[in-house]
């Protein structure tokens, strides 16, 4: 079931444009995701089941995709892997379950996010408002260039850093403006969040970023004001470093860019 026509691939992220696909099978859940993401500015298109929902991604690419890890056909989680193939879609898992393992799989299918049921609708609202200011990271057509004085906002670099366009290391190019990493002139592709953890620890070369620091990089600006940041938050970071790692080529055990610092964080090494 859907709300209103189905576009064909809107995607600026903007005003009317502003989509969401809400995968869920539980039609109370499903209103309740419905009312909070309309109340964000959102128009919404609803699947029940996994195979519908990859479909609607497909053709509409929206901005914010929930997802249920329990769907009547499809794992939620290869779910997310199919999604994955076919859009750079902001995805927020959904379960009911309270093992920390199945969040972190879904964070390795390339879930930028997780919320447990029964969620706080506050609380995903909050979260909400994160990925809309994380969205206008992504500059549209047209769109005058940024400089190295005028970084686009959202992720920001540690106090003392100055922001910068790009950075480029040892075969590695970080371009914030377009939000493209190339590795010896080939793109890679990343998801919102690997490439927000990049941007942080490239933008700050040499300097160790703590995982709280990366956690709150991917919260936003305002979202992170008194909220704690657990443990599964920071085995979050974990798990979207571990891909990030995986799709850039860095061997974390004999690092060309990313260095861990045990029991701190991760280092942007930059060597020319």
């Amino acid at each position: 079931m859907t709300a209103g026509p189905i576009p064909s691939r809107p995607r600026d992220g903007s005003g009317p444009a502003r989509t969401a696909v809400i995968v869920e099978d539980d039609a109370e859940i499903s209103a309740l995701l419905e009312e909070v993401l309309k109340q964000a500015g959102f128009q919404t298109y609803t699947a029940v089941d996994g195979r519908s929902g990859v479909e609607l991604v497909t053709r509409i690419d929206p901005l914010l995709t929930t997802l249920d890890i329990s769907l009547p056909d499809i794992d939620g989680i290869e779910v997310c892997r199919q999604i994955r193939t076919v859009s750079n879609t902001y995805v927020v898992m959904l379960t009911a379950r309270t093992d920390e393992i199945d969040a972190l799989m879904g964070l390795d299918a390339g879930a930028d996010d997780y919320q447990t049921k029964p969620f706080r609708p506050r609380e995903l609202r909050a979260r909400i408002e994160a990925i809309l200011r994380r969205q206008h990271r992504d500059l549209p057509p047209g769109a005058a260039p940024v400089t190295p004085a005028t970084a686009p906002p959202g992720v920001h670099p540690p106090d003392g850093v100055a922001p910068v366009a790009t950075t480029t290391a040892d075969g590695l190019l970080v371009d914030r403006a377009g939000r493209t990493v190339h590795v010896e002139d080939v793109e890679v592709h990343l998801t919102r969040s690997e490439f927000d953890l990049l941007s942080a620890l490239a933008g700050a070369p040499g300097r160790v970023l703590s995982k709280d620091a990366l956690v709150r990089v991917l919260w936003g600006g305002e979202y992170d004001t008194g909220t704690p940041v657990t443990s599964a938050d920071r085995r979050g970071v974990e798990v979207h470093m571990a891909n990030l790692r995986r799709k850039i080529g860095d061997d974390p055990a004999s690092p060309r860019w990313i260095s861990t610092v045990r029991g701190v964080g991760y280092r942007f090494d930059q060597r020319h």
